[in-house]
């Protein structure tokens, strides 16, 4: 993902006061988003163990089916504005006050839809009680809102380090409040209410540490050119949830709450991997590779994917491995015995986080080179094919033929249509593979 112009080969270090180039900044936000999604993912992790012992199977199938909500809309809630403020073509403050109605106004309207949809939603899963959690859990789609465009703002800059503090904080203050609603058996809230404490805090220090001034404005021409890139990238991140979180729904509306409690846990597993790299990365490689996409050289772009695919996937495919082949020793020492239902499912789920983690890169590409539309139907056409698999997978094998129908739908349908658009963009992968 990164590509040093101007002093190249002074191993991206400023010299004399210059600026540090593209691969020096880019080495230093990924630095930074690696140690604060390992830190933050960590602390997660470990309260999730904690919590674990503290709840029952049906408190964490709760907490999933409102989580899959948040999910959803945190991926469509500012209308796409963070990425096009990261993305932008000039200067930022042309278009920070106009980005800053949009995303706030999207927000707002947003929380108002899921809390008249809430109900309906929690009774398709069939857990009538994840209402609640969910409208209050929901509440960050609007704290996410207020402060998109100074987040936008600093992957912008590659200031991944103020994000990185703003996050921890607001997990050491999530892991208290967590704790002791589950020991006053406070079920889900438990849960809820540490994220929304965590995303409050963290909100607040991001809108006092970032470098933009409060100012709030219209320009219809700046509003049309964000507008533009972003719904369809907002479209496209909300078909991505869905495709993330349907299988949550699935398993709710045929298994249970219980069983998805295990899918959850085994899911969550799966996901190291993609969180604590992939998130790492997604921090700043749109960024970075819009900052190629930017060159005059046509194969600036190409280039740097071309360098960053092999470092992914050597990452990628032994975590992948060794999740399939240690399933269920892994979730025994980890979570107790009676949480190995989950291990049933989770050799292929670690197939379908091999799948994502390419995709994803994918999608960061097609981001940069504002080819938005591009990542819309690609998740359109997985999803499609995806949620008839998932119907079908759960009443042939329960939660193992819900994890089945997830890997062959990644491998066999996302993948190879992945690879096409970025062909399509002009991102050759031949020298890379």
């Amino acid at each position: 993902m990164s590509e040093d112009g101007g002093n190249a080969r002074d191993g991206g270090n400023a010299r004399d006061g210059a600026e540090p180039s593209l691969g020096a900044k880019t080495r230093r936000g990924l630095s930074w988003s690696l140690l604060g999604t390992v830190g933050t993912k960590a602390g997660s992790f470990a309260l999730n163990l904690v919590l674990a012992r503290l709840l029952a199977p049906r408190d964490f199938g709760v907490f999933a089916i409102a989580l899959a909500a948040w999910a959803f809309l945190i991926h469509v809630n500012d209308a796409g504005i963070i990425a096009a403020v990261v993305q932008w073509r000039g200067k930022l403050e042309e278009m920070a006050p106009t980005a800053a109605v949009l995303a706030f106004i999207s927000s707002a309207l947003v929380y108002v839809a899921c809390w008249f949809a809430a109900p309906y939603y929690a009774h398709l899963a069939d857990s009538d009680a994840a209402t609640g959690p969910i409208r209050l859990l929901c509440l960050v789609v609007v704290v996410d809102g207020i402060t998109a465009v100074r987040s936008g703002s600093l992957m912008r800059e590659f200031r991944q380090d103020t994000l990185v503090k703003a996050n921890l904080v607001g997990l050491l203050c999530q892991a208290p409040v967590a704790v002791a609603l589950a020991l006053a058996d406070f079920g889900p809230y438990s849960f809820v209410w540490g994220q929304v404490v965590a995303s409050v805090v963290a909100g607040a220090l991001i809108m006092r540490w970032a470098d933009v001034p409060a100012e709030f404005g219209f320009d219809r021409a700046v509003a049309r050119r964000l507008l533009r890139f972003g719904l369809p990238l907002a479209a496209s991140l909300g078909i991505e949830s869905v495709l993330l979180n349907a299988d949550y729904v699935i398993v709710g509306h045929v298994l249970g709450t219980v069983a998805i409690g295990y899918y959850m846990i085994a899911f969550n597993v799966s996901s190291w991997v993609p969180t604590l790299i992939g998130q790492a990365i997604r921090y700043v490689s749109t960024a970075a590779f819009s900052r190629l996409a930017e060159r005059d050289d046509p194969d600036s772009l190409a280039g740097g994917v071309r360098r960053s695919l092999p470092l992914l996937l050597a990452f990628v495919f032994p975590a992948a491995v060794l999740l399939a082949t240690l399933a269920k020793p892994l979730l025994t020492f980890l979570y107790g015995a009676r949480w190995t239902p989950g291990a049933a499912v989770l050799g292929y789920l670690a197939l379908l986080m091999a799948v994502r983690m390419i995709t994803s890169l994918t999608f960061d590409v097609l981001t940069a080179a504002g080819r938005t539309r591009a990542t819309m139907w690609l998740n359109l056409a997985w999803v499609v094919v995806l949620v008839p698999a998932l119907l079908t997978g759960v009443r042939i094998d329960g939660i193992r033929g819900v994890g089945a129908a997830h890997a062959l739908v990644g491998a066999a349908v996302a993948l190879p249509l992945a690879l096409a658009a970025l062909h399509r963009a002009g991102v050759r992968l031949g020298p890379a593979l």
